[in-house]
């Protein structure tokens, strides 16, 4: 039996979006700045994660993470499960665009890197950061982290570092942070 080029052609659609609606997928570009998800709850609810605005807390931690292109600084942005007009506060969100990744949350439990970029609505593997593909390396506290990233337990005042770089690029480990006085 033959099908016509349209029948062929939304099947072969189909079945792509399919495969690209995971949780995580990137779907606010191929590269950076990837936006702020709009739909608070629908993210948070991708990655495991709940509303928690107003509870009382039992752990608060922060991490801070550094993206790099090459050279070039990646933008994380602020309200990443967090809106305050809509009492909304993820138990891991952002508040500015610092990188510090917040944990504040009514029970004591592991939060990954993963689940924060679930959260974002980027892509997160061994080789890529959404639709940055090259090489990528990690660091976690100073030291290279080999393994997936989205496994990388987020540790108070700890530190994580993606670098991606073209194939024979040599990564920047980043810099220490600066932690603001409120975070000692």
């Amino acid at each position: 039996m033959r099908r016509s080029p349209a029948v062929v052609a939304a099947a072969v659609l189909v079945a792509l979006l399919s495969g690209c609606s995971t949780p995580g997928a990137d779907t606010s570009s191929v590269e950076p700045p990837w936006p702020r998800p709009t739909d608070l709850a629908h993210r948070a609810d991708e990655a495991g994660l709940e509303n928690v605005w107003g509870e009382r807390l039992a752990e608060h931690v922060h991490t801070h993470l550094t993206i790099t292109n090459g050279d070039t600084p990646v933008v994380v942005p602020g309200n990443i499960g967090h809106a305050k007009a809509q009492r909304f506060a993820a138990q891991l969100h952002t508040h500015d665009t610092s990188g510090i990744l917040h944990v504040e949350s009514p029970t004591r439990q592991t939060f990954t890197l993963g689940q924060f970029f679930d959260e974002w609505g980027v892509s997160l593997g061994p080789a890529h950061v959404g639709g940055l593909h090259g090489e990528l390396t990690i660091w976690v506290d100073g030291k290279r982290f080999f393994g997936n990233p989205r496994s990388i337990e987020l540790t108070n005042r700890g530190e994580i570092g993606l670098a991606v770089t073209t194939i024979g690029e040599v990564p920047q480990r980043p810099a220490p942070f600066d932690w603001p006085p409120q975070y000692h």
